[in-house]
């Protein structure tokens, strides 16, 4: 089956022009789309022409399987339905400045960082460009009742983004499309756990999201402990790419950082972090990490947390403690999705 969310506006015109000449279908097609319609809904489409697209063809191929509200901070969580039986999550936050949705690339992810929950049980398969989209449409149709819509996206669910990079680069260029949801790339947040090759070529694709690099140690000791990537590219090469991306984008670059107990979140570490990243237009995000239970990695207390927040700042490094959202319905990446996962079995 076509995927019709995967597909750009010249893309689809091409698979109309044998169902119908119009001009104008793809247009209506594509007005259809940006507002996550299933074919059967478009109604100002020939029943014929649907009913021929139907049989060849998905507008949206990702479903809602669940929705979780979390009842301290309205952060709703989705499990995601695939039309191959897999599953995905997604996390959609309500902040001042607009609804944010977190969404997943991959089904799974193979680079078995200890501390996600998503790399338990590997990476199945990548995702589409129309199952990214999806995920927004179907986020978007939600909530669409209470008058709003996903202002701010981020790739930082299931999935190491630039391990499937010709769909991610596709997905992002219909989701600043006019004609799909025209939502503005500096909205948008990218995460990676550091694929140097990638992340080089990634600054000359000329899209200006923010890039989001998964640090989480100061030097390649720890970090190898934590992240098995850390043995293939070295912490001096990622930061030295992320500075590549810094300066040829004019975005600043974000620096995720999980603190672990005993192992990365002393005074000491701090100081090594602030030196590390000198000179370069950053944030760091520190992260009290999210238990998991099948890895035996704890988060540190409140005060040693502020201590190293504050350590960071002193050394002219911008920090702040991430806000915990979703707390109450397994909102960190992967947890969702493992809970399913262990129900279904």
């Amino acid at each position: 089956m076509v995927e019709l969310l995967s597909l750009t506006q010249s893309e689809l015109r091409e698979f109309l022009a044998p169902l119908d000449k119009s001009a104008f279908r793809a247009r209506q097609v594509g007005e259809w789309l940006s507002r996550g319609r299933k074919i059967p809904e478009m109604t100002n489409l020939p029943a014929k022409l649907r009913e021929q697209m139907s049989e060849i063809a998905v507008a949206n191929p990702v479903s809602v399987r669940e929705v979780r509200r979390s009842e301290v901070d309205d952060t709703e969580k989705f499990l995601y339905a695939l039309p191959d039986g897999n599953i995905i999550e997604g996390v959609l936050m309500r902040y001042h400045h607009g609804d944010t949705l977190c969404l997943s690339t991959q089904v799974g992810c193979r680079m078995g960082c200890r501390f996600c929950a998503s790399t338990i049980g590997g990476c199945a398969r990548n995702l589409s460009p129309g199952e990214m989209l999806g995920q927004v449409a179907c986020a978007n149709r939600h909530i669409e009742a209470d008058g709003r819509k996903v202002h701010n996206v981020v790739l930082m669910g299931s999935g190491e983004p630039l391990d499937n990079y010709e769909n991610t680069v596709k997905f992002l260029r219909l989701l600043n499309a006019p004609e799909r949801m025209n939502l503005s790339l500096r909205n948008v947040s990218l995460s990676t756990c550091g694929l140097v090759p990638q992340m080089r070529r990634f600054a000359g694709e000329g899209l200006p999201v923010t890039l989001s690099v998964s640090l989480h140690a100061p030097n390649d000791e720890i970090r190898r402990k934590l992240m098995p990537i850390a043995n293939a590219y070295p912490i001096a090469e990622v930061v030295s790419a992320a500075r590549e991306y810094v300066e040829k984008t004019g975005r600043r670059a974000i620096f995720e950082y999980a603190l672990v107990r005993g192992m990365n979140c002393e005074l000491r570490h701090a100081d090594e972090l602030a030196q590390l990243l000198r000179g370069l237009q950053c944030h760091v995000n520190l992260i009290p990490l999210n238990g998991v239970r099948e890895r035996e990695l704890m988060p540190p207390g409140r005060r040693e947390a502020e201590a190293f927040l504050n350590r960071l700042e002193l050394r002219h490094i911008s920090a702040t403690i991430r806000r915990e959202m979703g707390a109450d319905i397994e909102g960190a990446c992967g947890q969702l999705r493992r809970s399913a996962l262990d129900k279904d079995r």
